[in-house]
């Protein structure tokens, strides 16, 4: 396809455009554009970026759609992705809203939207495990409600509902979800305020569920030592020594993929639909995990997996297999587990003064903020060299 224009365009260089022997992009700026097929006809399109990936709006025909209004609608999915919110998926949701002739300012019906919206996103288990949650929980109370017309209270009321009946962390996570929705409803125009944000605070906190690890050096040493030692399977080791270097959760780890792995910038980049909060996280690779890779990419480099199975190269090895490598090694479960090299680093390098923005985005936990939130490459300069800190860091106690 080529351009015939490079400026922003005007009604008169739109009425001029012709077909041609390819389809074409007249490009208005800002992902705006007239696409213009071989039949000749003028469609308004948007690219756009969401979640790391490539994607496009279909606005409307020209002059059906005009300019102005071309530009309207290009600024207003603008800030829905300001928002957090995909525009293309946002727009189907809304034309199946139409379809069934749902009130598209309950509660219910912006509840499944903003599912809907951002089911491309999340994993299917996350998405029906919270579908579930959502219909037994808030929509026996709140479904037919319209957003703009809850209060705090009528919403706390609900909460405490599931405060009572011993679920903490499920009513946590629900005011979550309902602050979202109504995050939504404000960004497309069915709502003015979040009514979930007043209720920080007012809900009994879960207790936290710690994973064991070892954050004392000399314990640490002797877990680093004991896996340079270990004489199990060379890919069962190579993914025990990356672990502490990645900070990357289990699953994570033992289903990376050569693929995702930028050997040349020296990152890894696990894909949206492998991360627990589904979306693209970088994991700055160092000198020492590179090291690693180098030498499992002579055993597995030609397979799909960085650590297949024993069994079939077509699956990956399976958490117990980490668990069962630490077991073998002495290590208790009261010691560490596979998901502990995350708390561990968390804990030191929180002690040692880090930013405790950097440490959580390489953790991947969700920010602040809704642009936070999807800007997976957040503080990677600072990442990187707080990652080979970190392994120099490492190194240096196994020769204490």
């Amino acid at each position: 396809m080529h351009s015939p224009n490079t400026n922003k365009l005007t009604d008169v260089q739109i009425r001029r455009l012709k077909a041609g022997e390819k389809p074409y992009k007249a490009m208005d700026g800002k992902g705006l554009y007239l696409y213009v097929p071989t039949t000749g006809a003028k469609i308004w399109r948007y690219n756009f970026r969401f979640q790391g990936r490539h994607k496009t709006l279909t606005i409307g025909p020209y002059p059906e759609v005009s300019l102005a209004r071309a530009r309207e609608k290009t600024m207003q999915a603008r800030q829905a992705l300001i928002s957090g919110v995909d525009p293309a998926a946002q727009k189907k949701a809304e034309k199946e809203a139409a379809k069934t002739g749902s009130s598209d300012n309950s509660f219910g019906a912006l509840t499944l939207e903003y599912l809907e919206v951002h089911r491309e996103g999340l994993k299917e288990g996350y998405l029906k495990n919270t579908f579930g949650r959502v219909k037994l929980h808030l929509f026996p109370y709140l479904a037919h409600r319209p957003v703009n017309e809850i209060e705090p209270p009528e919403l706390l009321a609900v909460l405490r509902r599931i405060e009572g009946q011993g679920l903490l962390e499920t009513a946590r996570r629900m005011r979550t979800l309902t602050s979202q929705v109504f995050r939504y409803a404000i960004a497309t125009g069915r709502a003015t305020r979040d009514i979930a944000w007043d209720l920080r605070g007012a809900l009994k906190a879960p207790k936290t569920k710690h994973h064991p690890s070892l954050t004392n050096p000399k314990d640490l040493r002797r877990l680093l030592i004991a896996i340079d030692g270990y004489h199990g399977t060379p890919t069962v080791k190579a993914a025990l020594r990356l672990a502490p270097l990645v900070f990357a959760r289990p699953g994570e780890l033992r289903r990376a993929e050569w693929s995702e792995l930028d050997l040349a910038k020296r990152e890894w980049k696990i894909p949206a639909e492998k991360m627990k909060m589904g979306r693209p996280h970088i994991v700055p690779l160092s000198a020492q995990a590179m090291s690693i890779i180098e030498d499992l990419r002579t055993r597995t480099g030609r397979g799909r997996y960085l650590f297949p199975g024993p069994r079939t190269a077509a699956r990956p090895i399976t958490d117990a297999t980490l668990l069962n490598g630490l077991r073998s090694m002495g290590f208790t479960k009261d010691e560490i587990v596979p998901h502990g090299f995350r708390s561990i680093a968390s804990t030191i390098l929180n002690e040692q003064g880090y930013s405790p923005d950097w440490i959580e985005r390489q953790l991947a936990h969700v920010p602040g903020g809704v642009r936070a939130a999807y800007n997976y490459a957040q503080y990677l300069p600072e990442r990187r060299k707080m990652m080979q800190e970190w392994a120099d860091y490492l190194d240096g106690l196994k020769k204490d």
